[in-house]
């Protein structure tokens, strides 16, 4: 089995570097191999970019992430190289990848990893009223 994904992952310019925004992406259908007894693991990957210059293409995404599908890999290595190769083509201010797996023998697994750019600082966040469906705006 090869030890890297083979497909390569596109970006384009990032059309607002002045501003910071999240873009929150879902993988819902991840598929690698357990390393030890060739049985196929399952898991929702959740990817959370504060992008910088680069935006990562969704279609090379979907493409890069199917690439694992007959790789075996343990949850901890798959989730940390996910992270580490798109940190490589982005450069993002921040990128989180959480990779929720399936239960195999009763178990769940999380594993989140995170990256944050040198220097950059999130401005903090803004707590906006809650809206109430039945409100009266006279």
């Amino acid at each position: 089995m090869p030890a890297r994904p083979s497909r390569p992952l596109e970006t384009f310019a990032n059309p607002s570097p002045g501003r910071d925004y999240l873009i929150h992406i879902e993988v819902p259908e991840f598929t690698c191999l357990c390393p030890l007894t060739g049985q196929p693991d399952f898991a929702k990957f959740e990817i959370d970019c504060v992008p910088d210059r680069r935006n990562v293409e969704l279609k090379s995404l979907k493409l890069y992430m199917g690439s694992f599908r007959n790789e075996g890999a343990f949850h901890e290595a798959v989730t940390n190289l996910i992270l580490d190769d798109l940190v490589a083509v982005l450069s993002p201010r921040f990128l989180r990848v959480a990779g929720r797996w399936y239960v195999r023998g009763g178990v769940f697994t999380t594993v989140v990893v995170e990256h944050r750019k040198r220097g950059w600082k999130p401005l903090p966040p803004i707590a906006l009223p809650e809206f109430k469906e039945n409100r009266s705006f006279v």
